[in-house]
């Protein structure tokens, strides 16, 4: 098997404009036009949907390695970072913690140049204490010559199938100051070009033991936050590859097992992109829903139990309210749930379910009817 960094002129990655010039095109007309719909949303909106965006990626590029974290504790962490209100949240554990930092380091400050030691906290950042599960493995600095062959493979044991062989490790040095002086020199393509080259070319070098896909989404990220002119962050593609994760490593491993025409992993990587934006947007329109829901019922406050229960419904709520279901969320009587909800359906706050009964039900009545 011959890698693309076994190949004469590497890394000169080619491509052919012309197959991605209307992808491309697309790609940033919908980017613009959505972070134009942002920049017009008031302070407090913004600031939702950029915790909301951060703390989906965190969750999902972790989840990409099969590491699952409490999306709460992300928040949590996220929030007191940003100086936010955390109150009710879970404390998060160090692993959170560390992969936060990460995150809103390359989005938060992603102008600042990128060096070997900024990346080397990443590493130590997403393994604080120094192991991989159970193993240990050199944290904060480049692989070893021990850790060699560094390979990508899958299948039991005795039955692996090798996709890819990093280069060794006497060549980090090298290949990783050739990767870092052209990501901090000024793009002579587009920027979201860019982040994808960055994004591949970083993790075929693999220069660490473990982490290199988490540590590559970033560097994705802080490109294209440079890209966004932006530091808050709206949209997650590593969400997109979530979604997309056997895509994902089906591309990468074509590419790195082909020449140096990446034509294919770019148009991949800008269909992901717009994708992740659609789901943003469609993410957005729900959060202005739900403050447009507020400030209508906000003209005439509810009361603490009232609050608690449509708070629930505009979030994770499963079926319809009933008089029962209301009681319990406010912990109090059902008598007292009854007259709650019949001031709430007066207001036109909810609206009854076809039905009666028992089987009396009831939903929120929303901009849309």
């Amino acid at each position: 098997m011959v890698c693309i960094h076994e190949r004469a002129n590497w890394p000169n990655f080619r491509w052919k404009g012309e197959e991605l010039a209307d992808v491309l095109a697309a790609v940033r007309h919908r980017q613009g036009r959505y972070l134009g719909k942002i920049e017009a949303m008031g302070f407090e909106l913004r600031e939702t949907a950029s915790i909301s965006a951060l703390t989906e990626e965190v969750v999902s590029s972790s989840a990409i390695e099969n590491e699952h974290f409490d999306p709460d504790a992300v928040r949590s962490s996220i929030a007191r970072r940003l100086g936010l209100e955390v109150a009710g949240l879970p404390v998060p554990e160090r692993r959170v913690e560390g992969v936060v930092d990460v995150t809103l380091d390359a989005t938060q400050n992603s102008q600042a140049e990128l060096t070997a030691e900024r990346l080397f906290d990443w590493h130590a950042g997403l393994f604080p204490s120094g192991r991989s599960g159970i193993r240990r493995i050199e944290v904060g600095a480049w692989r070893k010559a021990e850790a060699d062959p560094m390979r990508v493979i899958s299948g039991s044991m005795g039955r692996e199938r090798v996709h890819f062989v990093a280069p060794t490790a006497d060549r980090l040095e090298g290949e990783m100051q050739a990767f870092l002086e052209w990501f901090n020199a000024p793009p002579v393509t587009d920027p979201v070009i860019k982040a994808a080259i960055a994004h591949f070319w970083f993790v075929t070098i693999h220069p660490f033991e473990d982490g290199n896909g988490r540590i590559a989404r970033a560097i994705g990220d802080m490109a294209l936050s440079r890209a966004d002119e932006t530091q808050g962050r709206f949209y997650s593609m590593s969400s997109a590859i979530m979604q997309e994760r056997s895509e994902y490593y089906n591309q990468l491993e074509r590419a790195q097992r082909g020449d140096l025409d990446i034509t294919n992993w770019l148009a991949w990587f800008l269909g992901c992109l717009e994708r992740s934006i659609e789901s943003a947007e469609q993410k957005i329109a729900a959060v202005l829903s739900k403050a447009r829901f507020w400030d209508r019922v906000n003209e005439n406050p509810v009361n603490v139990r009232q609050k608690t229960v449509l708070s629930r419904m505009l979030d994770a709520f499963q079926g319809y309210l009933t008089t029962s279901k209301y009681a319990k969320l406010a912990h109090c009587s059902n008598d007292t749930a009854l007259r709650d909800i019949r001031d709430l359906l007066n207001r036109g706050v909810l609206v009854k379910n076809e039905g009666g009964g028992r089987s009396t039900s009831y939903r929120l009545v929303m901009d849309d009817g």
